[in-house]
């Protein structure tokens, strides 16, 4: 397969991770800081909402790098091999491991959202936590798929 078929796909998980790390940057550190002056007296709350934030971006990126290696083993022709297998694993564990960040986070925000009184906060929580769930089950899918015929292609391989 040539090398440019995959490009786009590339670009596009590149062009995901540039959103995500400017909320990383620049909406996060704001958040804490609102989170902080709703509960004055606990001022480490935007420490805990800064760790669940940061700490879902990390899988997150991780889950980006691993789409990148399994287009790059598509550039490669190696699409039916055990290399995407994993990746694809990799890929279902990041997105479980943000699903159960949120899910852990989800009081904080159901304290800053009872404060503020904006119940959109958990709804996007929720989005977010649902999100990474179909993602996490997508690639679970795809990954006994590719199982499966990498399976079918290797009992061929020996029947000729």
């Amino acid at each position: 397969m040539k090398r440019g078929t995959t490009l786009f796909l590339k670009i596009a998980v590149i062009l995901m991770g540039l959103p995500i790390l400017a909320i990383c940057i620049f909406i996060v550190p704001e958040v804490g800081l609102f989170g902080a002056e709703l509960y004055p007296e606990f001022t480490f709350i935007k420490y805990l909402i800064w760790l669940v934030m940061y700490g879902a971006a990390i899988p997150y990126y991780l889950a980006l790098y691993q789409s990148m290696k399994l287009l790059t083993y598509i550039d490669h022709n190696f699409a039916f091999s055990q290399f995407s297998v994993d990746a694809l694993k990799n890929l279902k564990f990041c997105a479980i491991a943000i699903s159960v960040i949120y899910v852990v986070g989800l009081p904080l925000f159901y304290l800053i959202a009872e404060r503020d009184d904006a119940p959109g906060l958990i709804l996007i929580n929720m989005v977010l936590i649902l999100a990474s769930m179909v993602v996490g089950v997508f690639a679970a899918v795809l990954q006994r798929l590719l199982q499966e015929a990498i399976n079918i292609k290797e009992e061929n391989d020996l029947t000729v």
